[in-house]
């Protein structure tokens, strides 16, 4: 079909009001704007080390909570703006390797793991044997990555301190028996943080190195619930933070 020539004359301009009505600072969609589940942990501010956690579903609609909230523990020195699916954030602490600060923002979930050769839960599961290491290795090209050393070498998990099976390398510590990895830093960029999950804590309300940290009973809620075709979100966010983000980021009330 042939364009009239005073319209054709007028779709450069058209095109750019379209473009311009997209634009970042709009209400476009963000990038986990197809989540229908929604995990929330909140804190006091920066520097706590203890949060709530909360559950969310929607259908095309609002955020509706399901279930009670739960107590978590975060990093030992609170948490600090990681890598995600969020924009770039300026405005206070950034995610560094080894701060003892949890990742704040909006992540993707992976893996579901544990010590058992399966878990209650449709998330994809991988059962850690005494071989698996996470590389927190700032320098090493397997960083941010959970491995096997009998197929990368014993070499490439030497300065690792992270086994995946802590009741076997670390005195019978069980808070790895389940776990969920949070996609913190997906493209392994060096020194911003690693081997970030959500696991099991080793006493009730004892922070972590980074990672969230909850009670048996609300981890397997959690992983019982969690569907991956909902394609599920993590969030951690201080409440300040929350409530200056929700409306854009599209998220629940606080």
């Amino acid at each position: 079909m042939r364009i009239p020539f005073r319209i054709a004359l007028l779709m450069p301009t058209l095109l750019l009001l379209a473009a311009c009505a997209s634009a970042p600072g709009t209400n476009a969609p963000s990038p986990w704007g197809n989540a229908r589940q929604l995990v929330l942990v909140t804190t006091d501010g920066w520097d706590a080390s203890a949060g709530r956690l909360r559950r969310y579903e929607r259908d095309g609609g609002d955020w509706r909570e399901v279930g009670a909230a739960t107590p978590v523990t975060v990093g030992r020195n609170g948490s600090a703006w990681g890598l995600g699916l969020h924009p770039a954030q300026s405005d206070g602490p950034q995610k560094r390797e080894g701060d003892g600060r949890a990742p704040a923002g909006v992540f993707a979930l992976g893996t579901a793991f544990g010590y058992g050769a399966s878990a209650a839960t449709p998330m994809p599961y991988q059962a850690m044997g005494a071989d698996d290491y996470c590389i927190d290795v700032n320098a090493s090209p397997l960083y941010n990555r959970i491995v096997d050393a009998g197929t990368v070498g014993r070499d490439a998990v030497a300065e690792s301190t992270e086994p995946m099976r802590r009741d076997l390398h670390a005195g019978g510590d069980q808070r790895y028996r389940l776990g969920l990895v949070i996609e913190h830093n997906p493209q392994r960029l060096s020194g911003a943080g690693s081997c970030i999950f959500a696991h099991l804590w080793k006493a009730p309300g004892e922070p972590t190195a980074g990672c969230t940290a909850m009670a048996d009973p609300a981890m397997e809620a959690l992983l019982a619930w969690l569907r991956p075709q909902q394609r599920p979100v993590f969030v951690l966010l201080p409440q300040a933070e929350l409530r200056r983000l929700r409306q854009d980021w599209h998220l629940p009330a606080p």
